[in-house]
């Protein structure tokens, strides 16, 4: 891309970053990418330039495009960012698949229109021959298996396939769905569950107090249904806003016809051209850096 024309759309992405900001009167860091581990120090760095701006504001939003990756950097980036912001918010414009899905889950807010998705919470490992694969469903497929010998149904091909499978290899996925669950419930209890006080959609218990308890049951709950394999079939099983909202029972903020959609899609529209032609792997802007 010419050198000229790259800083003219760079500047545009920064003033239409910036009405962003002004509208929802918060801070905005972009994630356009996967989310990988290694990268945390990067994203300190560019989290604490906004903190320690003399403009800065009170709440972050997170404009939030992934595939998904490693739900560990997931951690890492919500110690990073919590620590500087009480109130974080996020906004999926397309997609935010697996790891990407946990980290809305840290947000006291999501942001969705009638377009976005989020996915199932299908951890990423790396496997033995250095490549990431979903957890999930090699244990479905084990889980398949020792199902089969325990009725006697096993073939001699599937003894073969369920012999080679290496014993910490599969822990190593257990571990990381583990992980997935027990991050999201502990964060949608703390983050997203916080102004939660009142129950308003279970007639027996309206307008009865919510318990910590009750919390906790919610969030593993909707823990169990995003990694329940066998209900979406597809590690990147696109979960809309209706889902999202009537089966799982997570209040999202619709702005499919909200004042501010033509605002997020001209910024995110010209976000994505310019990633695309560039290429990028990932891409992480903010007022003070892109």
């Amino acid at each position: 891309m010419n050198p000229a024309v790259d800083t003219s759309i760079q500047e545009l992405l920064t003033k239409r970053l910036i009405e962003i900001e002004k509208h929802f009167d918060s801070d905005v860091l972009v994630y356009y990418g996967p989310i990988q581990d290694g990268i945390e120090n990067s994203i300190l760095q560019i989290i604490e330039e906004l903190a320690t701006d003399k403009a800065k504001k009170e709440k972050l939003l997170i404009i939030l495009t992934t595939g998904g990756g490693s739900a560990i950097a997931v951690e890492r980036y919500v110690n990073i960012i919590r620590h500087h912001y009480k109130e974080v918010n996020f906004l999926v414009p397309d997609y935010a698949f697996s790891a990407g899905t946990i980290f809305c889950m840290s947000g006291d807010n999501i942001y969705m229109d009638y377009l976005s998705v989020l996915g199932p919470i299908d951890p990423q490992v790396q496997n033995k021959e250095g490549k990431f694969v979903a957890a999930l469903g090699y244990l479905d497929k084990v889980n398949e298996l020792l199902e089969k010998a325990k009725n006697g149904q096993m073939s001699q091909a599937e003894f073969l396939i369920l012999k080679d499978f290496d014993l910490a290899e599969l822990r190593g996925y257990e571990q990381a769905k583990e992980l997935t669950i027990d991050l999201l419930k502990k964060w949608l209890v703390k983050y997203k569950f916080k102004n939660w006080n009142v129950h308003h959609t279970n007639p027996q218990l309206q307008g009865q107090p919510v318990t910590e308890v009750q919390k906790l049951d919610r969030a593993k709950e909707i823990a169990d249904m995003l990694s329940d394999n066998n209900r979406w079939k597809s590690h990147g099983r696109p979960i809309n806003i209706e889902t999202l909202d009537k089966e799982l029972k997570l209040q999202i903020e619709d702005y499919s016809k909200a004042e501010s959609r033509p605002l997020i899609r001209s910024y995110y529209e010209l976000l994505a051209d310019y990633v695309s032609k560039n290429k990028f792997p990932i891409f992480v802007q903010t007022r003070k850096f892109v």
